[in-house]
């Protein structure tokens, strides 16, 4: 091996070179007395230098490493002179020299000699050429290559084989892929389908290999593929509707409704891509070579004993996973909901709509109301967890007692009182006056009036509360009744006239009626039988009471019995004059008259 002059030694071209010269084979001639002839130094150049003559440019040739210092490499390839090559070229990922005296190393021969004198050579050039003669072979040899995604370039990605080749994005999958940039930094098994060294090209193909060890793969799993078989794929790709599960070389779809006993939103939820799951087919066309799958399979039916866990009448908790308008569904277990009716939320409340009372992931308890596991249905109640209140109203309020409320809201047949939280009780139209004839409530009550009622009835069964309001007031007709007798003379006007008689107020609220019967009799009144008292309303006179009905709340009256009873009084009065001579009865009628 040549001897290596530092950096300090002076080159031949200054004359101060050694004995050897750089390849460490001849000695050159001398000024002192033991100087070589001539014409045998001659003789020894022109043998030393036809040694050199197989090695050529751009050759790769292997070097011995002479020196390693900071800055180069020194490596002796037997030619005239060392060659220097910058320790850039022998550093790894972490910066370290890779290296060091006596190592052999290949390099690329791409000069003989520099301005200096050195051999021009090239470690990393030395390594891409064969790596080229290698992709070069695996091209030929259809092997496969392995490389690292570099990056996303325009039509596919750049990945590092050694050197940097293409891998273009229709050649990435056997499916198209959507996301490449997801693909950096991995690295992918692929075969290089063309390669071009004079212009640098390589297109490699990850898509080939796919397919053939996919049809290696298909050909095993159709062999052993039936009905019922358990298996383990790979998730491959995931849709609205499922997913598609590689079973080895063939896809099989697990649709939604087979992935598990419990509610699923999406399949996301469950599964990724890439995972892999246990599955079992539910159903194999050959013809087609389709395959359902299941996995929801593998595991018992939470529904075959759902009736042991959940008997009615029992107490549950769950969670809320979903609203509707009707109801609200509750997860009591993975694959096992309930649903609470609106209907059965609140006791007292009228629930219009679910989101009133629980909102999706709210915790609750339940009562069990009903199960039918043909249905895959369980009926729960939220109220029935808590006490009725209708049951205890009974006891707070019992009937003829008062309370006091607001009016939450009118309706044609009466008003609804808030007795207290989410309990309204109704005064009817009919118990809200004794005397007066309600068209509507609004003429008694406006909505949000606070008015005093007293309790007529309680249904806790139909959650139903009966008011009235005229029952605090004194009853009219019992005072009426209290004070007036059959027989009694009494005045009253008439409102309304009817085809069968008139009707009279007697005092507020108090109605009686006179018969037209009952209206005049004109034998009295000495102005011939075809004249008769003709009354209007708005008319005020006498009349006497001739019956009085409590229970039924009638009065009835007539101007003809008062007439009668004035007669006779005025027959008494004549006949009382009669005795003396003082009077007639002509003169009587003609004084009444």
């Amino acid at each position: 091996m040549a001897n290596v002059e530092d950096e300090h030694t002076p080159s031949p071209a200054k004359g101060g070179r050694g004995s050897l010269d750089r390849g460490g084979l001849i000695a050159r001639p001398r000024d002192d007395d033991d100087a070589m002839d001539p014409e045998e130094y001659a003789r020894l150049l022109d043998s030393y230098d036809s040694s050199f003559r197989n090695i050529a440019e751009g050759e790769v040739v292997k070097g011995t490493v002479l020196k390693v210092t900071p800055s180069e490499v020194i490596v002796d390839v037997g030619y005239k002179s060392e060659g220097i090559i910058a320790i850039d070229e022998f550093l790894d990922e972490n910066g370290v020299v890779t290296v060091e005296a006596g190592d052999l190393v290949d390099v690329l021969l791409e000069r003989t000699e520099d301005r200096e004198g050195y051999v021009v050579l090239s470690r990393e050039k030395a390594e891409k050429m064969k790596i080229w003669d290698e992709v070069e072979k695996a091209y030929a040899d259809r092997k496969v290559v392995i490389g690292r995604v570099i990056e996303r370039i325009k039509g596919g990605l750049a990945v590092d084989i050694g050197v940097r080749a293409f891998l273009p994005g229709s050649q990435i999958d056997v499916r198209p892929v959507r996301n490449l940039d997801a693909l950096r930094g991995q690295e992918l098994r692929m075969r290089v389908i063309k390669v071009n060294k004079k212009r640098g090209n390589i297109v490699l193909s990850r898509k080939a290999l796919l397919e053939e060890e996919n049809a290696e793969k298909k050909k095993h799993t159709l062999e052993t593929l039936a009905e019922g078989k358990e298996l383990r794929g790979v998730v491959k790709n995931i849709t609205d509707y499922g997913a598609f599960i590689d079973l080895g070389g063939i896809d099989g779809l697990l649709h939604i409704t087979d992935m598990s006993w419990g509610r699923v939103g999406h399949p996301s939820e469950l599964f990724k891509v890439n995972d892999e799951i246990d599955v079992v087919v539910l159903k194999y066309d050959p013809a087609t070579e389709r395959v359902s799958l299941g996995h929801k399979q593998l595991i018992t039916d939470p529904w075959a004993n759902v009736m042991d866990r959940y008997p009615v009448g029992a107490r549950v908790g769950g969670k809320v996973v979903s609203l509707t308008d009707y109801g609200a569904f509750v997860e009591l277990e993975s694959g096992v909901e309930g649903l609470i009716h609106v209907s059965e939320m609140s006791w007292s409340k009228r629930v219009k709509h679910p989101s009133k009372i629980l909102n999706v992931g709210d915790p609750v308890d339940a009562m069990v109301l009903g199960v039918d596991p043909t249905a895959r249905r369980i009926s729960l109640g939220l109220k029935q967890v808590e006490t009725n209140p209708w049951h205890d109203l009974a006891d707070k309020y019992p009937v003829g007692s008062r309370i006091q409320g607001k009016v939450r809201n009118l309706t044609e047949f009466g008003a609804f009182v808030e007795v207290e939280d989410d309990i309204d009780g109704l005064i009817h139209i009919s118990d809200m006056s004794w005397s007066k004839r309600v068209k509507h409530p609004s003429e008694i009550l406006k909505k949000g009036d606070v008015v005093d009622a007293m309790v007529l009835n309680i249904d806790a069964e139909n959650q139903r509360l009966s008011l009235g309001l005229k029952q605090l007031a004194t009853d009219i007709w019992d005072d009426f009744f209290g004070r007036h007798h059959v027989g009694d003379t009494i005045e009253g006007k008439v409102v309304r006239m009817t085809n069968f008689g008139a009707f009279v107020e007697l005092d507020e609220g108090i109605e009686g009626l006179i018969h037209v019967s009952e209206f005049d009799d004109a034998r009295y009144a000495g102005k011939g039988a075809e004249e008769k008292i003709e009354l209007k309303v708005g008319d005020t006179c006498p009349m006497k009471i001739i019956k009085l009905t409590p229970e039924e709340r009638k009065i009835g009256l007539s101007i003809r019995a008062l007439k009668s009873d004035e007669f006779r009084a005025d027959w008494d009065a004549y006949q009382e004059g009669a005795g003396d001579g003082t009077a007639t009865l002509g003169d009587h009628f003609r004084n009444r008259n």
